[in-house]
């Protein structure tokens, strides 16, 4: 493969060949270094907003100038001084430590390798805007092959070779995957796009697979660039990394690339009849982080302009950013007909409950929990359904708001909103003030209560009125016993753990505390047997039609007994979805198949 010539002023090796150890070798050559040089490994990637520190994983920092060995002076936590020359080139050898089997970090063992640019390449001070290049060591002996979305310039037919970026951020914004993963290929409105899977079992469906990314890509694009869509695309070519494992989930977007992992069992299956929810899960996180190619890594929030790799980013705008991409990445599959209506309004369904079952809710708003994203959905504890709300779930829901009331009105959708921000932004920086010029643009008024009421206050969004103007009809169902206590349990080994109590439940006036172990109950009437509890749902078998019961746990070794009531008034919301209004049938319509809003 060949390219334009970049002439890197800034050039890694990477070495994967220490796969027992889990250690990338790394050399640094700095052409043309400051006197004094810095240089420093980020403390988070972007996309997933939490100080993961990682320079933890990194270790003997050398470096030498004219072959002779310089002093290192670590200023930070992962920042380093190195007291060198101006001008003469400077080299640097390192190692970094890779168990991470995550998106977010890098990995290395016998059997796979990978890392993102953020864990193994110290960022060059004052050189940040400099062509960087990278080379990905071939390791003698082996069959591993790489796949990454960064542009190579001289690679072997494994992908071993070298590669080039026209900067810092292009270069971390592209990771590796190694290894004798499973490779596919597909074009999407005339471009080239790759599907790499690691670990998949001999079940897997490949084709099957390829060929439900390549209508989610293809749906998207048309999405963003209708009138145009194969030669508005935001890249060139697209590589999608899905890492299969025994348990895991989840997605990092990048410019050209996306890095997943999921269970292996969620993959197709060769001769699968029916499409299962797990496919269907892992499909909706494929349309979640394609979608991000424009909405996070093109439009992104005002204040991700330019990243700061040495402490917290703050913004207020992820419920647009994540939350709005949260909304689509279900609806795409709908108008990509790879789900059914039915499938699709369980979906909507499933987020509604859990936006309705998080008393975090009541006590932040969506843009505060975009804010605090660092320190509260990055870092969840017992408190956490109590304390914030999820800026995806709620977010999700601002923007199906947002829809319905535009296509209730007739005159607009989200739709024509985000292409039209896309033009507005210039694919580029985005306010709120956007978001409202834009909405008041395509609708012909303001939208600055909505957004108030919906993203900046703790009020309840008017999702009934606005599915019912759909022909959506909601039904309040009886809770499950979890919810209708106010508790999140794990039942291990026929022990009832309570791992949550949520703010004003039945278990929290009851006295229980997240660690308890409940271990019996016995009904309030006189002489009834106490019965050791080891599923929660056999509480009404246990205890009739009684709703006081004494609940036996145990905290720290100590048994208490404490008088439990069960109520009966605690719902949970089932969506139906009726087409017998002509006028709802045709609105609705147009919501799920993208096309122009009816009223």
């Amino acid at each position: 493969m060949s390219s334009k010539k970049i002439v890197p002023a800034v050039h890694y090796s990477v070495d994967a060949s220490q796969t027992h150890s889990h250690l990338f070798k790394v050399s640094l050559l700095i052409d043309k270094p400051q006197a004094g040089q810095v240089v420093s490994l980020p403390v988070w990637i972007p996309g997933s907003y939490l100080v993961r520190e990682f320079a933890k994983n990194l270790q003997s920092l050398k470096a030498t100038q004219g072959g002779k060995a310089l002093a290192i002076h670590q200023s930070q936590k992962s920042q380093w001084h190195i007291r060198c020359q101006e001008g003469q080139p400077l080299q640097l050898s390192y190692e970094v430590y890779a168990f991470d089997n995550s998106v977010r970090t890098a990995w290395l063992d016998t059997q796979r390798g990978f890392f993102n640019g953020t864990s193994l390449c110290l960022r060059v001070h004052g050189q940040e805007d400099m062509p960087h290049a990278l080379t990905l060591s071939a390791i003698k002996g082996s069959t591993w092959l790489a796949a990454t979305g960064l542009q190579a310039t001289k690679v072997n037919k494994q992908g071993f070779g070298d590669y080039v970026a026209a900067n810092y951020d292009e270069l971390v914004d592209c990771p590796f995957e190694l290894g004798n993963f499973w490779r596919g290929e597909f074009t999407a409105c005339g471009i080239p796009h790759e599907f790499v899977v690691a670990g998949a079992m001999a079940s897997f469906d490949g084709a099957k697979l390829i060929a439900d990314t390549q209508n989610i890509c293809e749906t998207e694009i048309k999405f963003w660039h209708e009138k145009k869509p194969t030669s508005s695309a935001p890249y060139k070519r697209y590589v999608f990394m899905l890492n299969a494992v025994e348990e895991g989930y989840g997605g990092l977007e990048h410019r050209n690339s996306t890095a997943l992992i999921c269970n292996r069992r969620d993959l197709p299956a060769l001769g699968m009849k029916k499409m299962p929810d797990s496919y269907v899960t892992l499909l909706g996180l494929i349309s979640h982080e394609y979608f991000h190619t424009w909405n996070v890594k093109q439009l992104r929030p005002a204040e991700f302009a330019r990243y700061d790799y040495t402490q917290e980013n703050y913004t207020e705008l992820l419920w647009f950013f994540e939350g709005f991409t949260s909304y689509y990445d279900d609806l795409l599959l709908r108008r990509a007909k790879l789900i059914d209506d039915t499938t699709y309004f369980k979906l909507i369904n499933k987020t509604i409950n859990m936006v309705l079952q998080a008393p975090g809710r009541q006590v932040q708003s969506v843009a505060q929990a975009s804010f605090d994203a660092w320190v509260k959905y990055y870092r969840q504890d017992e408190n956490t359904p109590n304390a914030t709300i999820s800026y995806y779930t709620k977010g999700a829901l601002v923007a199906m708001c947002l829809d319905l009331s535009m296509r209730s009105e007739g005159n607009a959708n989200l739709d024509q909103v985000m292409r039209g921000l896309w033009q507005r932004c210039k694919a580029g920086p985005l306010t709120e003030a956007d978001l409202l010029a834009e909405l008041q643009e395509q609708t012909g008024r303001s939208w600055h209560k909505e957004i108030k009421a919906w993203v900046h206050s703790t009020q309840e969004l008017p999702l009934k009125t606005l599915l019912s103007s759909h022909g959506v009809v909601v039904h309040e169902d009886p809770s499950q016993m979890a919810q209708r206590l106010g508790l999140r349990v794990a039942e291990v080994q026929g022990v009832v753990q309570i791992k949550a109590v949520l703010r004003g439940g039945a278990a929290e006036k009851a006295g229980m505390a997240a660690g308890d172990e409940w271990w019996a109950v016995a009904s309030s009437k006189a002489k009834s047997t106490t019965w050791r509890l080891k599923k929660l749902d056999d509480l009404t078998l246990l205890l009739g039609s009684d709703k006081k019961a004494k609940a036996t746990i145990t905290r720290d070794q100590k048994v208490f007994v404490l008088d439990l009531n069960i109520p009966t008034d605690v719902h949970t919301w089932r969506l139906s979805y009726t087409n017998s209004d002509q006028a709802h049938k045709a609105r609705t319509s147009a919501w799920l198949d993208g096309t122009a809003s009816k009223a």
